[in-house]
């Protein structure tokens, strides 16, 4: 990616981040959050990306990359595995013109409940742009699990198999199938030897196992081209990534919090429009004040969220709330329409009946004011949930950010294949 499309992003992002209003409710809520934003933020712009390591207990993550680091720095247990929390450390190998690597290990995957396995993966994949899964055999159940929530972090991971002295030619290759099959990948194992042993036979006859040398140059080989034709995009990415995750989870917190005013306020107009229909002979009357009323309702749940309408946006939010609306109330309108008619049939007939004709008039009416509630209340939920989207996909907003740098990067929209964007799920009135 070129250099100029980062710092464009870099520029977008700091922008966005120094307009986030928060109260003192969301710092103290989103603190541990936003401070890891920021330190995001500051890496993408000191072009300081982190590569990190992941695995079940064993399989020789924190050998890996002492074999890459040239020294011990990472603590190995071979019988048990010894890293209980996450460790960092700088590798000083260069990309790019000026770019600089973090090397992390973290604790087994399999040393920790599911739930808490998943907080892990999700963790991992907020901190670093590039994870490398250590494999020693088949991928196992909780390998795929963790597997799985990387990649719908939009995280790139890199299959490692471990142990490749261990192996023979056929062996790998047939592991190289059973992994590709299961885990859905058709990219290349890389094989590496990180703490490899070979007999050797001692003076006094005796055979024992001695250290060598470690064999990783696969895995260097392709990291150094990986990082030399992506390493901006895969700092861009996870930037965009990590402060689209933020401005989500920020909103969700303000549509719980404004809930109740929210239906409250749905409500309130709900229950004019009920009114106005009931009492009101006129279809056309009927039809234009309902539209009258969930107008309001737009503008005032605008500024329940502060959400500005203005401009485009207006336009954008009132086509597909209007869409929405069709799609969801098409039914209501037109029973509203029907039974409008009626009604003012009915009241035309009153003086012909004798006034027997006004007798059904009041359960038209009723079933007018019931289609009204429920049809405003659909609407307002769908106003909300389009508004909240409105605050989340403007411009220079990190999930357009996103989705543009999907259509100008192919690699990205290959990375980002199983990425689940945010919508407003959790919340809505």
């Amino acid at each position: 990616m070129p250099r100029h499309r980062t710092d464009s992003i870099t520029r977008s992002l700091r922008s966005w981040r120094n307009s986030l209003q928060l109260s003192r409710r969301e710092q103290a809520l989103l603190g541990p959050e936003l401070h890891n934003l920021d330190r995001q933020l500051q890496r993408l712009e000191r072009r300081q990306l982190r590569l990190a390591v992941f695995g079940r207990v064993g399989v020789g993550k924190s050998s890996l990359l002492n074999a890459l680091l040239g020294r011990s720095h990472f603590a190995t247990d071979v019988a048990h595995g010894s890293t209980r929390h996450q460790s960092v450390a700088r590798w000083h190998r260069a990309w790019g013109v000026s770019g600089q690597l973090e090397l992390v290990d973290t604790p087994g995957i399999d040393e920790i409940a599911a739930a808490a396995r998943q907080r892990l993966a999700q963790r991992v994949a907020t901190g670093s742009d590039l994870v490398v899964m250590v494999l020693d055999g088949d991928i196992s159940a909780p390998e795929m699990a963790a597997l799985s929530t990387l990649r719908a972090s939009g995280k790139p991971v890199l299959l490692v198999a471990n142990r490749a002295d261990t192996y023979e030619a056929s062996q790998q290759r047939e592991l190289e199938r059973a992994i590709s099959r299961r885990s859905g990948t058709h990219e290349d194992l890389l094989w590496v030897a990180a703490a490899p042993r070979r007999p050797t036979l001692l003076a006094d006859g005796r055979v024992r196992t001695m250290e060598v040398s470690p064999e990783v140059t696969p895995l260097v080989d392709h990291l150094d081209a990986l990082l030399e034709q992506h390493g901006e995009l895969l700092l861009a990415l996870n930037s965009l990534r990590a402060a689209d995750g933020f401005s989500g989870r920020l909103l969700n917190g303000r549509l719980r919090q404004r809930r109740q005013a929210a239906q409250t306020l749905i409500g309130r107009c709900a229950s004019v429009k009920a009114a106005g229909l009931a009492a009101n002979p006129l279809v056309l009357l009927d039809l234009a004040g309902s539209a009258a009323v969930d107008s309001t309702l737009i503008v005032q749940l605008a500024q329940l969220y502060g959400v500005p309408l203005h401009g485009p946006m207006t336009r954008r939010l009132l086509q597909r709330v209007g869409s929405q609306s069709l799609l969801m109330g098409g039914v209501q309108w037109g029973l509203q329409g029907g039974l409008g008619l009626i009604k003012q049939l009915l009241l035309l007939a009153a003086p012909v009946s004798g006034g027997l004709s006004l007798a059904p008039a009041a359960p038209v009416a009723l079933a007018q004011a019931a289609l009204a509630v429920h049809g405003t209340r659909m609407t307002g939920r769908e106003v909300t949930r389009q508004l909240v989207l409105a605050a989340h996909r403007g411009p220079s907003r990190p999930a357009t950010l996103l989705r543009r740098l999907q259509h100008l990067e192919p690699q990205a929209s290959l990375w980002l294949q199983h990425y689940r964007p945010w919508t407003p799920e959790v919340g809505l009135p």
